[in-house]
This record gives C-alpha cells, sequence and structure tokens, in this order.
C-alpha cells in the first residue's frame, strides 16, 4: 500500500486502466465470475453476426440490457478516487474496458469506453457485416429503446432509415473502435504511470495498453483481487478491494 501511495505521489501524468473489477463494489458483477451474466444468457448467442441475423436474439439481449440497468449502481469509492487524482491535475485519463458509465458519474471528465457504453444505442445499418457496423449515425440514449419495448415493440428498428438498432457496446465478433485504441495507446505511451485495477488483463487488445505504456517508459502499478499474467511486469501489484485500496491510496 506504502508503495502504491508513493508511486502515484510522484506521478504528473497518470493514466487508469480499468475493468470490470473496480465496479464489482457498485454491485455489478462481472460478466465471468458466480453469478455474473454469462451464467443466465450463453455469450454464444450474443455476437455481432448472430445479433444482426436474428430478432429472438436481439429480444434476449433487450432483456439483459434491462436486467443490468434495473440495478441502478452508483460509483464507488474507487471510481471517486480517480475523479480525485483526475482534479487535481495529476490523472490524464481514464481508459475503460467497462461499459458502464460510473466513471463519469463519479466525475471523471476525460474517459476512453474502448468496449463502447451501454447507455446509449446506435443504428448498426440493414445488413452490416465483418464485425463493422454501417448505420446512419442515429444515436439515443438506451432508455429510448426500453420505452419502445415498453410500448409493445419487440425489436426496435432505426426510426430513420429502418436499420438494426443495438447497444453502443462492443459485442463478440465486432470490430473495436479504431478512434478509441488510438486514444488509448497514445495515453498509455504518454503517461509516466499506469494505473491498472479490476482487470484480469486476459482480454486483447486491451490488455496490451498496460505493457505499451511500460515499453515507453511508464512505471505500472497493479490493484486487483487476483494475479494478473501482468503483475511480473508491474512495479508494484496490490492484491485486494479497489474501493479499499485507492481510497487509502490517493491523496489529491
Amino acid at each position: 500500500m506504502t508503495d502504491l501511495a508513493e508511486l502515484l505521489q510522484a506521478a504528473d501524468r497518470i493514466v487508469a486502466f480499468t475493468g470490470a473489477g473496480i465496479s464489482t463494489e457498485s454491485g455489478i458483477p462481472d460478466f465471468r465470475s458466480p453469478g455474473g451474466v454469462w451464467t443466465r444468457y450463453d455469450p454464444r448467442e450474443f455476437t455481432f453476426d448472430r445479433y444482426v441475423e436474428s430478432a429472438d436474439v436481439r429480444r434476449k439481449s433487450w432483456a439483459m440490457r434491462e436486467e443490468l440497468f434495473a440495478h441502478r449502481p452508483a460509483p464507488n469509492a474507487a471510481h471517486r478516487a480517480l475523479a480525485r487524482l483526475e482534479e487535481a491535475g495529476r490523472l490524464s485519463a481514464v481508459v475503460t474496458q467497462n461499459i458502464d458509465g460510473l466513471h463519469q458519474d463519479a466525475g471523471s471528465r476525460t474517459v476512453i469506453e474502448i468496449h463502447g457504453t451501454m447507455r446509449e444505442v446506435e443504428c448498426i445499418g440493414l445488413r452490416p457485416a465483418y464485425g463493422t457496423p454501417d448505420g446512419c449515425g442515429f444515436r439515443q440514449g438506451t432508455e429510448w429503446v426500453f420505452a419502445r419495448l415498453a410500448a409493445g415493440e419487440d425489436d426496435p428498428r432505426c426510426p430513420e432509415c429502418g436499420g438494426i438498432i443495438k447497444s453502443a457496446t462492443i459485442s463478440f465478433g465486432q470490430m473495436m473502435p479504431a478512434q478509441a485504441m488510438d486514444d488509448a495507446v497514445q495515453q498509455a505511451q504518454d503517461a509516466d504511470l499506469l494505473l491498472t485495477i479490476g482487470s484480469s488483463l486476459q482480454v486483447y487488445p486491451a490488455a496490451d495498453i498496460p505493457l505499451i505504456a511500460k515499453d515507453a517508459g511508464a512505471r505500472l502499478a497493479i490493484v486487483n483481487r487476483e494475479p494478473t499474467p501482468l503483475d511480473g511486469f508491474a512495479d508494484v501489484v496490490v492484491h485486494g478491494s479497489a474501493g479499499e485500496i485507492l481510497g487509502a491510496a490517493v491523496v489529491s
């Protein structure tokens, strides 16, 4: 803990890289843990191509989204600690694998969502191929879909072009957002400390980001409940609750 606090206090350009583990303390189960989303839904059904091909898959996807939204989670101490670091001018950005928007709710302003956001939906076109959305640009808050589902529509379509509506998240088999990934890599290369929180560091290409920072000369700190494949590359590794650890280590 002392080593982590010292690293944070010595750094001027901190970039946080966050995964599902930072949000479990807000009551959001991660996708792979017992009780997580994939214990009740089959991930093989939710590929981009199957979503495009099957209205039944789209209906199940909206049911899953409604279940996730019903929890109405709030930011926890870890989210708030990162917002304090940014407010103090020492954290440049949060690069997150999460889709829940809790960093923004905590007050973080520069948030790069490399897996998209569950808080918005978008038109992906009539027959998008190769894992690439090809919509007309229509985009709304997710409540727009929920209102149409409540009105009796079971497969809401784009009101502007009739295209398929999808959560603005990155599905299995979908291309990663190029601009977000480019921004994340640039932030990692400019950092003097890459702080990884709550990520298993097993999902690529996202898990390359800490190593990109390390190769560019940054220090690397990892906060996670379980060991990760990159622990051996880190300057500091702390296992435990992200909220407790960051709440104690962050001095803005």
